[in-house]
């Protein structure tokens, strides 16, 4: 019986080998971030539009997405009287009536359900340009 011989090599080339590849996911993490942040900027403008009884605009044009870490966060600048509106201060219900709008609490399921389907059509977006 005639013996099979097999000579295999592997040329290390394209964006896995020469590091394109992990430059693009670092990147794709952080636009992760940070466009499921800007949504939550969006839907709590939104809210803040519906629960304000007598806006000035002054709260609202503090709400941003700042950098954390290593990712991004929503928050209202430490605006004085945001923790009074949000219903966590310390002049809140017992102490008066207002019991506060919960909005960035009422609004971080609703962004959190909704984060997967921004990774993915972010996710499309970099498949398409062939780094992933």
């Amino acid at each position: 019986m005639p013996g099979i011989e097999f000579d295999a090599r592997l040329a290390k080339r394209g964006p896995m080998f020469d590091g394109r590849t992990a430059a693009a996911l670092h990147t794709y993490r952080d636009e992760i971030s940070l466009r499921i942040a800007e949504y939550g900027e969006k839907e709590i403008r939104r809210r803040l539009h519906t629960v304000l009884k007598h806006p000035t605009g002054y709260y609202e044009s503090r709400i941003s997405v700042d950098r954390a870490g290593q990712g991004y966060r929503v928050s209202d600048g430490g605006v004085v009287y945001g923790p009074w509106l949000e219903g966590v201060g310390s002049r809140n219900s017992p102490v008066t009536k207002f019991p506060g709008y919960a909005t960035f609490r009422r609004t971080k399921p609703l962004v959190d359900m909704r984060a997967r389907e921004i990774a993915v059509q972010l996710l499309a977006r970099y498949k398409a340009m062939g780094l992933i």
